[in-house]
């Protein structure tokens, strides 16, 4: 809009309350008893819709990694990557599949004769176990679910089984698996009902209750009160009933008024029913009559929450309209609701440069344009400097200039610090960026960096510089950290397991897969601002960078084919927990430094 066409807020303020002042009372009051219930009953059937929709995602979310797990195992099957004869190769896929799905219990992968391999999570301390398994000796509850895999040849969840060995009940997952098209196997995803009820527990608010029943039946199988309480059930998988539940408000839904979802703005497929708890608060409970979106994971989701999300009494709202009659009261009606409109834009800008006082560009959406004059040039104003320190941002680091707004400086002078550095490269890029064009390689480049540095990122590590497909970053500056090795070594780790699943996209769209080196190395540096006064660079010197630079490159004599190598030195070595896997392979010469590093690898 034209600059002529803006409006200044002081005469456009005094023409719209003397507007507001000529409005009567009972016009007011008749709008706002005809409308606001209605509204207000839809706004609330469009947030239980939400509500619901959200609940519904987040367990898919859960889902789809199951199977994910189990097509993925089937594709490598069917290529031969994978087989039986190797059962200590199987059972390290098995522990890593495990390690990103907690709400997973055990993976099991068996031959036709119900003979292989698991690894489960302990349901008590979460400890990782694994080992040969025979369905008929070990797990026989299993077997049936075996035996369908092979007959169905198809994907499925089997209904609920109570396995005695573990004394659980679970739902199990089951993907067929074949080589050259012939049945070869099956793999079995286990998830405990007790772990349903805590993506119900994490699912559920104060208000708002969200549970699992049994499609076709008043059984439930997840709910928040029923966390570590599914050892014990019965055998055969036996689910407790509604009304036998721990939830007081639920065992009364047999008995419960049935209403019309309909009428309150709620999807026709949602069934909706009206009880009261035993405090006496009316409540609602909504109930998918069918799922469609789960996986194929035969239950349905529902939830119960306060009747005033949908159900506002209107004798209520009559009386706080009527309260609000008058002249005078709605002149101020009027004058609170011009300076709503006013004050948005000022709020709007205020959050956003809280924002920008805390560097996080990214929650910050530009300011609309306004038809007020001086919102307009505060909004435009605003919005130019944001796109300069959004540019800003990206070369410099974060934590960098947060500590330094913190402490009121704008220098970071040269300081000795104990950090722990990691430098990575891409083995052969220079092969694998033969044939590709200037744009290609900068995509393939940007994407690769993207995946290393979020991890870096993630553990609390400063990304120094980018050179080529290579990346140098450290941990201990410029904020300190308890233990910055292992917080390096845990990024190391992370790379290697971003490369390795990217790898598998990669490969499955015709593309070579990438291997890189990791080095990383810990000691006295000197950190800070370094360079010319008209620009520097926050970097680190010394020979700890050296030494860490030096590691990477011995990759390729240690192990020239990996897909992933990590190499560091006894200095980070001896500062990680017994968690993390280290293989010592022995001192090292490396070329700058005369006397031999004792090398460890990790293994991701």
């Amino acid at each position: 809009m034209p600059r002529r066409n803006k409006l200044f807020i002081t005469p456009t303020l005094a023409t719209v309350i003397g507007g507001f002042v000529a409005m009567t009372a009972a016009a007011i009051l008749i709008i706002q008893v005809m409308t606001s219930n209605a509204l207000l009953r839809q706004l609330g059937g469009e947030l239980v819709d939400l509500g619901l929709d959200s609940a519904e995602t987040a367990l898919i979310e859960q889902l789809h990694a199951i199977t994910e797990a189990g097509s993925y195992s089937a594709a490598a099957w069917s290529k031969n990557t994978a087989g039986f004869d190797d059962p200590e190769l199987l059972l390290s896929y098995l522990y890593g599949s495990l390690s990103p799905m907690e709400q997973v219990s055990f993976l099991v992968l068996v031959d036709e004769n119900g003979v292989g391999v698991e690894v489960e999570r302990g349901d008590n301390d979460g400890t990782f176990q694994g080992g040969k398994i025979d369905l008929s000796r070990n797990a026989s509850a299993l077997s049936p679910i075996a035996q369908k895999a092979e007959a169905d040849g198809a994907p499925f969840w089997y209904t609920p089984v109570f396995i005695p060995e573990r004394q659980l009940t679970y739902y199990v997952f089951s993907h067929p698996l074949f080589r050259d098209g012939a049945f070869d196997g099956t793999m079995m995803i286990g998830m405990s009902l007790d772990r349903l009820s805590d993506i119900m527990a994490h699912i559920s608010t104060d208000d708002i209750t969200v549970f699992l029943m049994k499609e076709d039946s008043l059984e439930i199988v997840a709910h928040p009160h029923l966390r570590k309480n599914f050892a014990a059930l019965g055998k055969a998988g036996q689910l407790p009933h509604v009304s036998e539940g721990p939830d007081t408000f639920l065992s009364e839904m047999e008995q419960m008024q049935r209403l019309d979802s309909p009428s309150f703005d709620i999807s026709p497929d949602l069934d909706l029913q009206s009880g009261i708890a035993p405090n006496g608060e009316k409540r609602f409970v909504i109930l998918q009559k069918q799922n469609r979106k789960l996986d194929g994971l035969p239950v349905r989701i529902g939830a119960h929450f306060p009747a005033a999300y949908l159900d506002q009494p209107l004798e209520q709202l009559a009386a706080a309209v009527a309260a609000g009659v008058g002249l005078l009261l709605l002149s101020m009606g009027g004058a609170i609701l011009l300076a709503r409109r006013i004050t948005q834009p000022v709020k709007r800008a205020s959050t956003a440069a809280k924002e920008v006082a805390d560097l996080k560009f990214d929650r910050i959406s530009p300011l609309p344009p306004s038809i007020i004059r001086e919102l307009d040039d505060l909004s435009r104003g605003f919005n130019s400097m944001l796109g300069g320190l959004t540019a800003f941002n990206r070369y410099v680091p974060r934590t960098l200039v947060q500590r330094l707004l913190r402490e009121g400086r704008i220098d970071a002078p040269p300081e000795e610090r104990e950090v722990a550095v990691l430098f990575s490269d891409i083995v052969g890029f220079t092969a694998m960026s033969e044939g590709m064009s200037a744009s290609e390689t900068a995509d393939f480049v940007n994407h690769h960096l993207s995946l290393l540095g979020a991890e870096i990122t993630r553990y609390g590590g400063t990304i120094d510089k980018y050179i080529g497909d290579s990346i140098m970053a450290f941990w201990g500056a410029p904020d300190h950290l308890d233990n910055a090795a292992e917080a390096a070594a845990l990024a190391a780790l992370g790379m290697a397991r971003a490369i390795r699943q990217d790898n598998v996209n990669r490969v499955e769209a015709g593309q070579r897969p990438v291997a890189i080196r990791i080095g990383v190395h810990m000691g006295p540096l000197v950190v800070g601002d370094i360079g010319a006064p008209e620009r520097v660079n926050y970097t680190v010197i010394g020979d700890t960078v050296n030494a860490a630079s030096r590691l990477e490159s011995l990759g390729r004599e240690i192990d020239p084919d990996a897909d992933a190598i990590i190499l560091v030195s006894q200095e980070i070595s001896r500062r990680l927990g017994p968690e993390i896997d280290q293989n010592p392979i022995g001192p090292h010469a490396v070329k700058g430094r005369l006397e031999p590093l004792e090398v460890v690898r990790l293994k991701p």
